[in-house]
């Protein structure tokens, strides 16, 4: 959605070293938000993001307007069941709905071989394989990992609004899901266990507010009796105004 920073950046150049040319989109797109979220104040930086993808040696950039991709009030969409309506689903009504159905028609017009995504956001991830299978779609999807500042947050556009003080709050987010993974590397399963520890970490911080803490089978979401190795652990908090996802893949 623009305001591009080094993730956005590292999927450009992969996809520059794997294919002959790279598309990119910056697309604001209304239909993935809610009627009290954050569309009107989302970062914005056109010009910026233009120099950048210059540097990045992308192609073609495809910048449309909200009157270009939906002519008229949308009234058509894709909807991937089950695994939509969990932890960011939950929360967010409807989120899924638009980005599965944005993500479609850019596919339709691009026509690309390969799309690169990043893991950060991780249910998006899932859900657009999904939309991709169950559409017989020829695309393949590409995950890259997740790009981290040097205290390990993960880096987002929505960082932005982040005061000095809740900048310095969000790096917990990362030593919580890493206080899980050196749990599983001793030999911690119990997943009660893992998430118990991510919520002590993450309360270190008296001023984050938290949506859920989840450790999930990697394609379908669904929670597991048992953390084994692939499994995926998934934060949702806010601090302040903003609000910021994270997951970590259990090695």
């Amino acid at each position: 959605m623009g305001f591009l920073h080094e993730g956005h950046l590292s999927l450009m150049r992969q996809a520059r070293k794997e294919c002959n040319q790279v598309v990119v989109s910056i697309f604001v797109n209304p239909a993935q938000f809610g009627p009290t979220e954050d569309f009107a104040r989302y970062p914005r930086d056109e010009e910026g993001d233009t120099r950048k993808c210059r540097s990045a040696g992308v192609d073609i950039l495809f910048m449309p307007s909200a009157h270009e991709m939906y002519p008229v009030k949308p009234d058509v969409f894709v909807t991937v069941e089950g695994i939509s309506e969990t932890l960011e689903g939950a929360i967010r009504p409807g989120h899924f709905r638009g980005v599965a159905t944005v993500v479609a028609k850019l596919f339709d017009l691009v026509r690309p071989h390969r799309a690169f995504f990043g893991q950060k956001d991780y249910q998006q991830c899932a859900v657009i394989k999904r939309m991709v299978t169950g559409l017989s779609m020829d695309v393949e999807i590409v995950v890259l990992p997740t790009v981290r500042e040097q205290d390990g947050l993960a880096m987002s556009s929505r960082n932005s609004y982040l005061n000095a003080g809740e900048r310095r709050s969000a790096a917990v987010i990362y030593r919580a899901l890493s206080s899980a993974e050196h749990l599983v590397k001793i030999g911690v399963r119990e997943p009660e266990k893992l998430k118990n520890k991510v919520l002590a970490v993450l309360r270190e911080e008296k001023d984050i507010v938290i949506d859920y803490v989840e450790i999930a089978d990697p394609e379908t979401l669904l929670p597991h009796a048992v953390a084994a190795s692939g499994m995926v652990i998934l934060v949702a908090v806010s601090l302040g105004r903003t609000r910021l996802i994270d997951n970590l893949l259990i090695a």
